[in-house]
């Protein structure tokens, strides 16, 4: 049974040493930083797309008090 556990321990480290010598070991930080990325640029992209509908909310209004104002003039 305690051949099992340093067997098993043994071939643990083996296994970490190797995913660290190619890389593997920083490709859930690399994954988890990249999605944080991702995150934060959904943000700004939704951020910036209610400002442009706000700004096209505002120029349909001052279009619309335009016509009603020549509209009115017009009568």
């Amino acid at each position: 049974m305690k051949m099992t556990f340093v067997s098993a321990g043994l071939t643990l480290v083996c296994c970490a040493t190797l995913f660290s010598g190619c890389g593997l070991a920083d490709l859930g930080a690399s994954a988890a930083t990249q999605g944080a990325s991702a995150a934060e640029q959904a943000k700004e992209a939704k951020k910036l797309e209610d400002k442009v509908q706000q700004r096209l909310d505002e120029a349909n209004k001052v279009a619309a008090e335009q016509r009603a104002a020549a509209e009115q003039a017009s009568q």
